[in-house]
């Protein structure tokens, strides 16, 4: 079922190409960059709740990240585009010298989003929405092989729910000091 998937995502038109390669390296242009780092300042600037969402996805997504490449290392799995089993596959952001075992981009894109749909709940949907298709456009593009991708949303959810967890936790234990405090000085 996941090589069927595999190649139905991979053979969609042509015509997607270019949208489906800026989702997949996205994040290898400047501009990019620049563009998210002021989204994310504004959002820390903004208010509470905008600044909870950025700084979670913030702390979430490097730990995703890094569960993947626990992945990478320790179940080294090849990639549709290094498979040599493949013969009707289409690669077109070119071959990866490493693992696919799971997708860091789906999970990190997955962490933020989860991150921002509980932090900014409706507003948090455009998130998702990019974070699927940055997920799919790795298939289509020929490096990830569906399998892969629902590992890497795996790791991007348990690391936004481990992140989103920890906070609460920590939030909770904050403002039960600052009550005591401010019971104690009345």
């Amino acid at each position: 079922m996941d090589r069927a998937i595999f190649h139905w995502i991979n053979s969609w038109p042509s015509s997607l190409a270019e949208p489906m390669r800026f989702f997949s390296e996205a994040l290898n242009y400047g501009w990019m960059k620049l563009i998210l780092a002021i989204v994310l300042i504004a959002m820390i600037a903004a208010g509470k709740d905008t600044r909870k969402a950025a700084l979670t996805s913030l702390i979430a997504f490097p730990i995703a990240n890094g569960l993947t490449d626990l992945f990478k290392k320790f179940l080294p799995l090849p990639r549709p585009c290094n498979d040599p089993t493949l013969t009707e596959i289409v690669v077109r952001i070119g071959k990866s010298d490493s693992a696919g075992t799971a997708s860091a981009h789906s999970a990190n894109m997955l962490a933020v989003a989860i991150c921002m749909l509980i932090g900014l709940r409706w507003g948090g949907i455009p998130w998702l929405i990019l974070a699927i298709l940055v997920s799919v456009s790795r298939i289509y593009n020929g490096v990830h092989y569906p399998y892969q991708v629902l590992l890497g949303w795996i790791c991007g959810s348990f690391a936004a729910v481990l992140v989103q967890t920890i906070w609460n936790l920590a939030s909770s234990k904050y403002e039960q000091k600052k009550a005591t405090q401010n019971g104690k000085s009345e």
